[in-house]
């Protein structure tokens, strides 16, 4: 089994902590996208990522400067969003990391698909950056069916997606049809319905990745036992390869992530 999640925006430098192991698989790629973004002036690079001045004139330098193969930081290490503040890496033990680079995958607009040891620099380039050039119309046309391919190198048929629909859908229409796809879904009950707060699924999607590395689960069933962050397997709501955990909030219990 593979667990794919999203990468995070917001990234640092950390060459101490652990070494990085490999190189990223598809790199070549990576380098024809840098060549293409070193070549943009500020303001197209601005309105390319979406952000800020600061951001801008931050990523700017960035792509001039970078060196894809030097200085470089474990991919599992770089990111800090949500998502990893909950996976909490840097507490793994050997045994963790072992799990999490046999199966975790994370995806990116700029490097692909990375293994958690792959060296990588910071950067920013999200999925759905309207990135038209010569080569591509897109990023999702760029990396084209490369990340399934490479998601599936060694055999692998079943996959356990913790990635956000913006990565999911680069590689989910690519995987060949003998390929188990599980999405599982965290949200409260509404009613009938089944609502999902953006920031509580970032937290549950990286508190399962660690579920899963603690426990050494090898199978989406052993995801089923998840109960952290007061999340519970609902057989009732799930469907096929859709499994659905609810967290129930008593009165007055103070909501994490929202204050």
């Amino acid at each position: 089994m593979k667990l794919l999640i999203s990468p995070a925006k917001k990234m640092d430098r950390d060459t101490d902590t652990l070494p990085w192991r490999d190189l990223p698989a598809l790199l070549e790629r990576t380098e024809r996208l840098l060549e293409h973004l070193r070549g943009l002036p500020l303001p197209a690079l601005k309105g390319l990522l979406a952000c800020n001045d600061g951001l801008a004139e931050l990523n700017f330098r960035r792509y001039r400067e970078m060196d894809l193969r030097r200085d470089l930081t474990p991919a599992l290490l770089a990111y800090e969003g949500i998502q990893y503040r909950y996976m909490a890496p840097q507490v793994f033990t050997t045994e963790q990391y072992e799990y999490v680079q046999a199966h975790l995958r994370i995806l990116s607009g700029f490097y692909g698909l990375l293994r958690p040891f792959d060296g990588v620099v910071p950067y920013r380039l999200e999925m759905q950056a309207r990135l038209k050039t010569g080569f591509c119309a897109s990023l999702y046309d760029f990396w084209g069916p490369a990340l399934a391919e490479e998601l599936t190198r060694d055999g692998e048929r079943v996959v356990l997606n913790l990635a956000s629909e913006e990565y999911a859908k680069a590689v989910r229409p690519h995987l060949p049809s003998d390929v188990r796809w599980v999405s599982p879904v965290f949200g409260e009950p509404a009613g009938e319905r089944v609502v999902e707060k953006g920031v509580h699924v970032k937290m549950a999607r990286g508190e399962m990745v660690r579920f899963l590395a603690e426990t050494g689960g090898e199978t989406p069933e052993a995801a089923l036992a998840f109960d952290r962050l007061g999340y519970r397997y609902d057989p009732e709501r799930s469907g096929p390869d859709r499994p659905v955990f609810l967290k129930e909030h008593r009165k007055g219990e103070e909501r994490e992530g929202w204050n």
